[in-house]
């Protein structure tokens, strides 16, 4: 990352150190999974689409701890492997978005609540912004040697305290993690100026 672009990483200190933790990032960009990961504190564990594990790109995913997820429906082979990155005291990265967009936290999917809520980790909020730049040299990717800025955010809660994991529940947790993530991105921006 650091030899194609210029990644500035703002608040790494408000990523606690140990105990389980999910990242959530906004996702306007394919670079913004590998920024996330290359650029992270600590090791991140990433639920990717199973299309990206096709010839020697499957291999390296999997070697550096990437989980394969069938997006068709609900992958419980996925689901059990998030979980247990959780249960071990990991880093799952998730985009809650579900796919790239413009990346502002408009629709979140109920993934991320769910293993909020199950596993009882804290959430940290990261903004990537300047990704989506496109450039002259390679139109699909962002201008090299722009800078992208990874901007975390104060860990919290989703759930409610009552470890309920209800449909009104996950809704409720899908509600608050939403709230946060927009503020957090709102914040981004203005100390960024993006």
């Amino acid at each position: 990352m650091n030899g194609l672009w210029r990644p500035r990483v703002l608040g790494a200190w408000r990523v606690p150190a140990t105990g389980p933790l999910i990242l959530a990032g906004n996702h306007s960009h394919n670079i913004d999974g590998p920024m996330l990961i290359g650029t992270s504190p600590r090791p991140v564990h990433f639920l990717v689409k199973k299309e990206a594990f096709v010839g020697p790109l499957g291999p390296f995913l999997r070697s550096i701890g990437q989980l394969r997820v069938d997006r068709s429906g609900a992958d419980r082979t996925a689901i059990s492997a998030a979980l247990e990155v959780l249960s071990g005291g990991g880093v799952l990265g998730i985009f809650p978005e579900g796919t790239r967009g413009v990346g502002d936290f408009a629709q979140l999917r109920a993934g991320l609540a769910y293993f909020a809520v199950r596993s009882g980790a804290p959430v940290v909020p990261v903004a990537v912004l300047g990704s989506a730049r496109e450039g002259r040299v390679v139109s699909a990717l962002p201008p090299l040697r722009a800078r992208i800025d990874i901007v975390y955010g104060e860990p919290f809660e989703a759930g409610d305290g009552s470890g309920r994991r209800t449909r009104s529940a996950l809704d409720a947790a899908t509600t608050r993690i939403q709230e946060h993530l927009a503020a957090h991105l709102a914040e981004a921006r203005r100390i960024t100026g993006r």
